[in-house]
């Protein structure tokens, strides 16, 4: 992908992601100064709702509801601190969890007063009984392959819960951006596929188009070698782009030196 002039990265993680690094909120934003951008938003994931899956891991999925908390504080300090220099957005990446909407609504409730930015995003399918990471490994999407019966079923999941995402009722603090919205293609390389139910696909844009949504446009893909493109990419941007959607670059960096990276054309590869 050609570098284009942008001066805002819309999803930025934090140091108060567990499965991040440990920059700290001022290395993010020197990095962010360093490179020429205008605006930022960090997006930390915000706490699961619920113990729907293993416990240690979905410990290093989100932070916990107290330590999500002094993200705000601390993060409102540093709003302030660089407030003359650059626009600093507190947000936060929600998660859509089938089955968990109620809980969601709960959190975006009491968190919602502090967010001036937001993306709600797709990272766990429900299968029959149990839920499973679209985004944690190719053993684990393999997993989801042989228990719905091929790599096309699981993009048809994989969609279904996204349009499922869009049209839920999640309260008044609801995320109108969509986060990375074809994450299923993380590991397309060991699973290559052309999905060929462009119905579907073209039902979540007109969705988003209809409700005045956005859509995360994502470069942390091409940082992924089983996967090599954005989120959306092929299809999915193409119908996007046909429908005028409003689009929002943003590197998905969980560390200060991915900030902008793949889309701030002051960045010298």
């Amino acid at each position: 992908m050609n570098s284009v002039n942008i001066l805002k990265d819309g999803h930025i993680h934090s140091p108060y992601c567990p499965h991040g690094t440990d920059d700290s909120f001022d290395l993010y934003v020197n990095r962010a100064l360093e490179i020429g951008l205008k605006e930022i938003s960090f997006m930390e994931h915000m706490p699961l709702p619920g113990n729907f899956m293993d416990s240690a891991f979905l410990s290093e999925c989100s932070p916990t509801e107290e330590v999500i908390e002094e993200y705000f504080k601390e993060l409102d300090f540093i709003k302030n601190k660089y407030k003359d220099k650059i626009k600093i957005n507190i947000g936060l990446e929600v998660d859509y969890v089938e089955g968990y909407e109620k809980k969601i609504t709960k959190l975006l409730d009491k968190y919602g007063s502090f967010l001036e930015d937001s993306i709600l995003s797709v990272h766990f399918l429900k299968v029959e009984d149990e839920y499973l990471a679209v985004d944690f490994s190719s053993e684990e999407f393999g997993r989801m392959v042989e228990k719905l019966g091929g790599v096309d079923k699981v993009y048809s999941k994989y969609y279904e819960t996204l349009l499922k995402s869009i049209k839920a009722d999640l309260g008044t603090f609801k995320p109108k951006r969509i986060g990375h919205p074809t994450l299923v293609r993380k590991f397309n390389l060991d699973f290559p596929l052309e999905y060929r139910n462009i119905d579907l696909i073209e039902e979540i844009v007109n969705e988003i188009k209809a409700r005045d949504y956005e859509i995360d446009y994502n470069t942390a893909g091409l940082r992924k070698n089983r996967c090599g493109e954005t989120y959306p990419s092929g299809v999915f941007l193409d119908l996007a782009k046909q429908y005028d959607i409003r689009m929002v670059y943003g590197s998905d960096s969980h560390s200060a030196s991915d900030v902008g990276k793949d889309f701030c054309s002051s960045i010298v590869s």
